[in-house]
């Protein structure tokens, strides 16, 4: 059996529902990249990877934080990679990768509605017919009615990506912290996989992550994190509970922070 599913099957005892009082957070955001949503190296969508994020997502909206989530869309297609390789212009390869994300919005939504969570889809390209326009307050407004909101199609622009989409909407949204959804527990030194000297950092400022150029996010989203004064939260979403704990305020992952 992989690891991933025997860790997913790990239940943390705090990792249930729990009381709206012991949120830290008001507001998340949660940025899940397109990898999330399927097998390790694959593509598309996989049924079971779909029914754990939604279900981590609902047992975090339990606390009553309102959650925004802005996804990625790589297990659908991988623009940039058709960019470089000179097939694509990147313009119209960013914009495939923004659809890719709507296919993942629309899947999310589905599950998580067929979980009792309401949510909507936001898109910041007018795709009508599966989504609304992206407009902050309504999106204010879904998020106090309790829905989660799922942000899809980056910032509707190209040459910037999701994770530059998830500190812009985190900032617009005024939300407390961005959650960044990864396959390791937390940022380190090095690449934990090839070097197993590298040493995880519990808290890291700003300033050092943009200095020794560490892989927490792209450089244009961590600047815009330092400069609104957002802090960044960079967890393993495989653990069960994870999300939850991270909104109670456990320790978890690395918190990268002004200061």
């Amino acid at each position: 059996m992989p690891t991933k599913e025997v860790t997913r099957r790990t239940t943390d005892p705090q990792g249930g529902p729990d009381s709206v009082g012991s949120r830290k957070y008001k507001r998340v955001l949660l940025k899940l990249s397109g990898e999330s949503f399927c097998k390790p190296g694959g593509f598309g969508i996989g049924a079971e990877e779909l029914h754990w994020i939604a279900g981590e997502i609902r047992e975090a909206a339990k606390l009553g934080t309102q959650i925004a989530v802005v996804v990625g869309g790589g297990n659908i297609i991988r623009g940039a990679q058709l960019a470089e390789a000179g097939h694509i212009h990147q313009a119209t390869a960013d914009h495939m990768g923004m659809l890719g994300t709507v296919i993942n919005a629309l899947a999310l939504k589905e599950k998580l509605r067929e979980l009792g969570n309401e949510c909507r889809v936001m898109s910041a390209i007018e795709i009508r017919a599966v989504a609304e326009p992206f407009i902050r307050g309504r999106a204010l407004r879904h998020m106090e009615k309790g829905r989660v909101v799922i942000l899809a199609a980056g910032t509707g622009n190209p040459f910037f990506t999701t994770d530059t989409c998830a500190a812009l909407r985190a900032t617009e949204l005024e939300c407390d912290i961005l959650l960044k959804a990864t396959k390791v527990d937390g940022v380190y030194t090095a690449d934990p996989k090839k070097d197993p000297t590298a040493k995880r950092f519990e808290t890291i400022s700003f300033a050092d992550a943009l200095a020794k150029q560490l892989k927490v996010m792209d450089m244009t989203a961590l600047a815009m994190c330092q400069e609104h004064e957002i802090p960044v939260l960079v967890f393993d979403f495989n653990k069960s509970g994870n999300i939850a704990k991270v909104i109670r305020g456990d320790q978890v992952g690395t918190l990268v922070t002004v200061r």
